[in-house]
């Protein structure tokens, strides 16, 4: 009998330096927490699975922060205790310049089997203007350390649209990234989130923001480049070869049930009668370990979904991947080249996938669900 997918984020929020464009929940001062942060999440995936209620993990990913800053043994430490079924992902994020044999020698013996590297650029000059403190060198050296520790299964994580970067950049760094090669990667729009460095930048006018029509360009530049090479896109920021996409992500697509471990980490419970709770941790370390250490939840609020909202996140989430939405034909999305149907499912085209947020908006205006809305719940 199959194992029900059921994912654990663990979330580390240490990082050596910030990059500029980044709103995560990290820090570069909290290093001294590192042990007992790790022991925190010990402790609080012993008290969840002590109930008996929770299925083994088929997927398991060490988000951050910089996950590779963490000791390995005590990283190694958090994935001994939680329960996994037989072959579950377990997936680790990795700062180039933070990744060493030693570590991944002691990620392959404790059951990792899958990186993701932060690459972002293979330019010096755009990894500066992100505020990356690595080299495409160490980018190179990593994956190399990487493939000697026995790991085949790896992602690159890409960014286009930094100032500075030109269309010949890009394309350098699309084929740079793929004479590694690499199984999977990722390629993300920059996005300016407020209270960032880079915000700040843009805003009092010493840097120039991200020009939509460029990254557009260079979004069709890396589909096209990504799937020569053989790499199948299968959500809108993801490509993989056959057989290599991230079962972790798919889980969220696909609305699955995951547990958050660790500061800032979220959660999802679905219901029997259609409905779902999203629960968050406490945002910092501190409260995190002290919550733990108390006994008590670190939780620090929650949301339930009605059946109408989880439909609505459904054809969201469903309508970012290769498979589409099984959903009612929508001419005006077709008629308009931004969708197609294909086997019962509507697909967003590539140009669907550059306006995404826009064809979903409208497909969801011209089918409404007509449901409670959301409800949220404050703790």
């Amino acid at each position: 009998m199959a194992t029900s997918a059921f994912g654990v984020y663990v979330h580390i929020p240490f990082c050596a330096a910030r990059c500029d464009y980044c709103d995560f929940a990290t820090w570069t001062d909290r290093g001294h927490l590192m042990e007992a942060y790790a022991a925190a999440c010990v402790r609080d995936v012993e008290r969840r699975y002590a109930g008996g209620e929770l299925p083994p993990a088929t997927s398991v990913f060490f988000g951050g922060g910089t996950p590779s800053l963490l000791p390995g043994p005590l990283l190694a430490g958090i994935l001994d205790a939680i329960p996994r079924a037989a072959g579950a992902e377990v997936s680790v994020e990795c700062n180039p310049e933070s990744t060493d044999a030693a570590k991944l020698a002691v990620w392959r013996e404790a059951g990792v089997n899958r990186l993701s590297f932060g690459v972002q650029s293979m330019k010096p000059h755009v990894l500066a203007s992100l505020g990356r403190v690595h080299s495409p060198a160490l980018a190179v050296r990593a994956v190399r350390l990487a493939r000697s520790a026995g790991f085949d299964n790896f992602n690159l994580d890409l960014i286009y649209g930094a100032a500075g970067e030109s269309p010949e950049d890009w394309r350098a760094t699309l084929e740079e990234a793929l004479a590694l090669e690499p199984p999977h990667v990722s390629a993300y729009a920059l996005t300016l989130e407020p209270g960032t460095p880079l915000a700040r930048r843009v805003n009092a006018g010493a840097l120039p923001g991200p020009d939509d029509d460029d990254q557009a360009a260079k979004y069709e530049m890396a589909d096209e480049v990504l799937g020569a090479a053989g790499l199948g896109w299968y959500e809108i920021s993801n490509w993989a070869r056959p057989g290599h996409e991230c079962a972790h992500n798919l889980l969220y697509w696909a609305q699955g049930e995951y547990l958050g471990v660790g500061c800032a980490a979220h959660g999802h419970t679905v219901h029997p009668d259609g409905t779902a709770r999203r629960w968050w941790n406490v945002r910092t370390p501190e409260r995190y370990i002290s919550a733990v250490d108390g006994a008590g939840s670190p939780e620090a609020g929650a949301e339930t979904l009605d059946a109408a909202t989880r439909e609505e996140e459904a054809v969201t989430l469903s309508l970012r991947t290769r498979t589409g939405a099984a959903v009612g034909h929508d001419a005006g999305l077709v008629a308009d080249g931004l969708a197609a149907w294909h086997d019962g499912h509507l697909v967003l085209t590539p140009t669907g996938r550059l306006l995404a947020n826009d064809a979903t908006a409208r497909f969801l205006a011209a089918h409404p669900v007509e449901e409670p809305p959301l409800s949220r719940i404050k703790g």
